[in-house]
């Protein structure tokens, strides 16, 4: 992140604006809007100032500004598209200590203006960092769709009981619960459906019983939500939702890092993963912190690559959160196969090559290869196999051994969906050797059949897999 973020309080404060056209009449009128005393600068204004300057809070002057001018000044703008006056601004702002920002002159600017979502007094600020204004503005336009209008005066709303909620309620998190619950429950659906009295009555009932509460213990709630395979974008709107309610996280190695910067920033961290050999925290001992946490009233996410349910243990911890009577939430995210094989252009399916699929794990309970060889040697099937890596030699002789043509096509996908997958692709008689080489390290997926020969046909662009994987994601956003 280049820029901090910040929303300035501006109310009856002195802003210099250095222009007369467009560029700067934009900027004061969104000055004024916030309350400031805005003093603009300029010979020649532009028609766009016509109906700003009868504004009680603007000052009109007929020339270049001087240094006395910049007296009780905290933001000047230059928006004159002159190099030497643009110049004489910064170092007349910086000699006064005040921010200032140059139109389209990077090396001048304190701070960048950002495109804005006016829902007052909910406000939605996107910057790119000056590096490609067009993209924010995109963003923008996409946001003033999605955000409907009476979000401004919910918040407005909800702001109004505010200093009550405080008095009832002085735990943070009890505050905070108590209004996710709020926006996001029948009082937020009350409002947002025109009835704001039904909304503020429900509000102070559940206030009340909320702060009746307050002195008992509450149980938690945990929440298991699959994070796919790495792309960020693959993640469920549901998941998305949770991963910022969520008070504390329990998070795998193989959840990108792309995916934890979604979490609620404030949430507790614990990195709970295992790599063969090497466990952070054992099965068990994770299912007792989230039974633990739950019963301290937690929030708690439990988030794991790929599919809870798909060799991701998820089926264990529900059955010990059953035994506490935990309440959970199950979300599923896209499995590895799925994610991994349709990144790296390789159907699992195929009337004329495979009309079953079988997922398959080369762990099992006790780290023993131990699988039903005579139902995996099938031409006419796809075999994937999850957290195999470490294990592909001993595979590959297996299914040879077994009966399977050596010359069978396979294929091993390293970090899959992820700006550096890379894939290898052979025989189930080479793959192993040409894994050797490649250097790879996982996380990887293994898939098996004859599938596998499509790929050269079948994806989008063949200059390498980063960029095959970067014109998915493109294809994707303009579908």
């Amino acid at each position: 992140m280049d820029h901090l973020p910040i929303f300035l309080d501006v109310k009856a404060k002195k802003i210099i604006i250095d222009g007369g056209g467009t560029p700067a009449a934009r900027r004061a009128e969104r000055a004024l809007t916030a309350g400031a005393n805005v003093f603009v600068f300029c010979p020649n204004l532009s028609p766009e100032f016509d109906k700003l300057l009868s504004h009680p809070s603007l000052t009109y002057f007929p020339r270049a500004p001087e240094q006395a001018d910049f007296d009780g000044c905290i933001v000047a703008y230059g928006a004159t598209e002159n190099d030497a006056r643009d110049e004489a601004l910064h170092r007349m702002a910086k000699q006064a200590g005040v921010l200032v920002n140059i139109a389209d002159v990077t090396k001048y600017c304190d701070f960048i203006t950002p495109s804005v979502v006016d829902r007052s007094p909910l406000i939605v600020a996107v910057s790119s960092g000056g590096n490609a204004p067009i993209i924010a503005r995109i963003l923008r336009a996409r946001i003033e769709v999605m955000l409907p209008a009476a979000y401004g005066r919910l918040t407005k709303f909800v702001g109004g009981f505010r200093d009550a909620v405080m008095d009832k309620l002085t735990s943070t998190d009890q505050r905070r619960h108590f209004w996710e619950n709020t926006i996001e429950g029948q009082v937020g659906d009350f409002f947002l459906a025109g009835d704001a009295e039904a909304a503020g009555k429900r509000l102070l009932e559940d206030l009340n019983i909320a702060a009746t509460a307050a002195d008992t213990p509450q149980m938690g709630e945990v929440y298991l939500v699959g994070a796919g395979p790495g792309d960020p974008d693959l993640l469920t709107f549901k998941a998305l939702r949770l991963m910022q309610r969520a008070d504390v996280v329990l998070y795998d190695r193989l959840v990108s890092d792309e995916i934890m910067t979604l979490v609620r920033r404030d949430a507790e961290r614990v990195n709970v993963g295992k790599m063969p050999q090497q466990h952070t925290m054992v099965q068990e001992d994770i299912t007792q912190l989230m039974v633990s946490l739950a019963k301290q009233g937690k929030r708690v996410l439990r988030l794991k690559g790929g599919d809870p349910f798909i060799f991701g243990r998820g089926g264990e911890e529900l059955e010990e959160l059953a035994k506490h009577d935990i309440p959970f939430q199950v979300i599923p995210g896209i499995t590895a196969a799925s994610g991994c094989a349709s990144y790296a252009g390789i159907p699992l399916t195929h009337r004329d090559h495979a009309q079953s699929c079988v997922l398959i794990t080369a762990h099992g309970k006790d780290g023993v290869l131990d699988l039903d060889w005579p139902t995996l040697i099938n031409p006419s099937q796809t075999v994937v196999v999850y957290m195999g890596l470490s294990s592909l030699g001993t595979l590959s002789e297996q299914f040879v051994k077994h009966g399977l043509n050596p010359a069978t096509p396979a294929a091993v996908i390293d970090n899959g969906t992820r700006s550096n997958q890379q894939v290898v692709t052979g025989t189930i008689g080479d793959i192993h050797d040409k894994v050797l080489d490649s250097g790879i390290k996982g996380p990887a997926l293994i898939i098996i059949g004859s599938v596998v020969s499509l790929r050269d046909d079948l994806k989008w662009f063949t200059e390498s897999d980063k960029a095959h994987h970067q014109m998915t994601l493109h294809a994707q956003d303009t579908l």
